[in-house]
């Protein structure tokens, strides 16, 4: 029998069965939450009918559809275990995830249906069409009994792997619940509330950071997958109240005409999320006179873990504001004791919300929570009234003749100037001072290097202005829109010809 933590979705729908839940805004098909319930437990019972058992891994391969929710809450009736696969990845990484997570059955659109096809793996599927399953599901909604408790695994989503092999992050039930339960209560969500879901819903962002806290408190998530102009449309076609976006998409969003005409006036707050905010999205937006707040979050916590007010944001600018009700926060020194109000060390976090455990990956589990606490691998401090910054990732620090530097300060700079559209800093080898401080920019208008210089000693350290800049026509990115370092620093040989000398 199931446990009643688990039955949230059900409740919900008995609650407010004729509400709409889901809206697709590229066909403009809507759902109420009764008939979501219908088509997850009519994929529940295909599922069963097919043998999937609890514990067995049911995989996705879509872009944002309404299949991630029958897929979830399917899972969550009978006890499977969810993994929404990236599509943006290679053949190879797609492989090795699936070969990780041994899924009985693959969901697929149509679009991508080449793309499995051209995969080598041996694991036995069965795949269906994400376009017409339901449709063509028998309605048997037969006796489903698991046994399911809330520490069960829901969700497997893979990191990124941008710093080696992806690592499955297991997620409970109860991690995902208590991380909608914290957004609800610490953000003020309410029925009343839609939000515009264009972050892909195989990454914790697009699927955990405000799709599911909306489904459980009773209001609308318009899904979509992301086109600046079209999304800043959807927003007020839609009457979207609340939205996250990656800086990478707010960077393309504020250039936008749209943009630059609305006012946003159901809009109660526009949420940064998945990479510090470049300050001048911050200014985008204050100019307009329209709310807009930065977060922190990892796949491994919550996502959601900071508050703060809006009427906040500039006077502490660039800070994720407090722990939100549910999660405990900690700032340690590399000597493991807990950090000084303005002294920098790494981010641990705790809470019902974090994670479970790494699918097959005991060795990387026991490395990254310990005695309860998640560490984060990210660089924070705290000021004197509590509000937290993030500084930048542990390993992107760069210790440059003895001396730490810390890329973010550096970015954050170099982004704020007119002619500077993109920045990014990494440390690269040097004989004499062990890393050199290198900046890789997209420029807007010409600049030479004795100007970058200068203005970047108007403001920074000596040892902190870069050495060398490389002047690129875009940055790379990672499939959720981060600049993908590793990228900059595997390509650094082949860019010898872009240096401003």
């Amino acid at each position: 029998m199931q446990s009643d933590i688990n039955n949230w979705f059900k409740s919900r729908v008995n609650l407010t069965p004729g509400d709409i839940a889901i809206i697709d805004s590229c066909t403009n098909n809507s759902w109420t939450y009764e008939q979501l319930y219908r088509r997850s437990e009519q994929l529940a019972d295909y599922f069963v009918s097919k043998g999937i058992k609890k514990g067995d891994r049911v995989a996705l391969l879509a872009p944002n559809h309404i299949s991630y929710f029958d897929f979830l809450f399917a899972s969550m009736k009978i006890g499977a275990i969810f993994v929404p696969l990236n599509w943006r990845l290679a053949d190879a990484e797609l492989d090795y995830i699936i070969k990780d997570c041994e899924p009985k059955i693959i969901g697929i659109d149509l679009s991508f249906k080449d793309k499995i096809d051209e995969i080598s793996t041996s694991i036995d599927t069965t795949v269906i069409d994400t376009n017409n399953y339901i449709s063509n599901l028998q309605s048997r909604i037969s006796g489903i009994n698991a046994e399911i408790k809330e520490t069960d695994p829901l969700a497997i989503i893979y990191t990124g792997g941008t710093t080696g092999k992806p690592k499955g992050v297991v997620l409970s039930n109860r991690s995902i619940l208590w991380n909608a339960l914290n957004t609800i209560t610490s953000w003020g969500l309410s029925n009343e509330d839609t939000t515009l879901t264009c972050l892909p819903m195989f990454h914790t962002g697009g699927l955990n950071v405000l799709s599911l806290p909306i489904l459980l408190v009773g209001g609308k998530v318009v899904i979509s997958n992301f086109d600046a102009e079209k999304a800043v449309n959807d927003l007020i076609t839609y009457k979207c109240t609340v939205v996250l976006f990656v800086p990478t998409m707010y960077h393309m969003i504020i250039q936008t005409e749209v943009f630059q005409k609305s006012n946003f006036p159901d809009m109660k707050v526009f949420v940064s999320g998945g990479a510090p905010c470049p300050h001048k999205i911050y200014r985008a937006f204050s100019e307009k006179g329209i709310p807009f707040r930065e977060g922190y979050g990892l796949t491994e916590a919550g996502p959601n873990n900071f508050y703060i007010d809006p009427e906040d944001t500039f006077v502490k600018l660039g800070s994720v504001g407090k722990p939100m009700l549910f999660n405990e926060i900690k700032i340690i020194t590399d000597n493991g004791v807990e950090a000084d109000s303005d002294v920098v060390g790494e981010l641990l976090l705790r809470g019902n919300h974090s994670f479970e455990f790494y699918w097959n990956k005991p060795i990387e589990t026991n490395e990254t929570i310990i005695d309860g606490w998640v560490h984060t691998g990210d660089l924070a401090k705290k000021d004197k009234d509590g509000y937290v910054y993030i500084v930048g990732r542990k390993k992107d620090m760069i210790i440059t003749g003895g001396e730490n530097v810390y890329p973010l300060e550096v970015e954050h700079w170099l982004e704020s100037h007119k002619d500077i559209d993109e920045a990014s800093v990494i440390g690269l080898p040097d004989d004499k001072w062990g890393e050199i401080v290198a900046a890789f920019i997209v420029l807007k208008n010409e600049m030479n290097e004795s100007e970058l210089e200068s203005y970047c000693k108007k403001k920074l350290t000596r040892y902190k202005v870069p050495k060398v800049f490389y002047v690129l026509d875009e940055l790379p990115k990672t499939h959720v829109g981060k600049i993908n370092k590793k990228s900059l620093k595997e390509g650094i040989t082949l860019r010898k010809d872009s240096t401003i000398s």
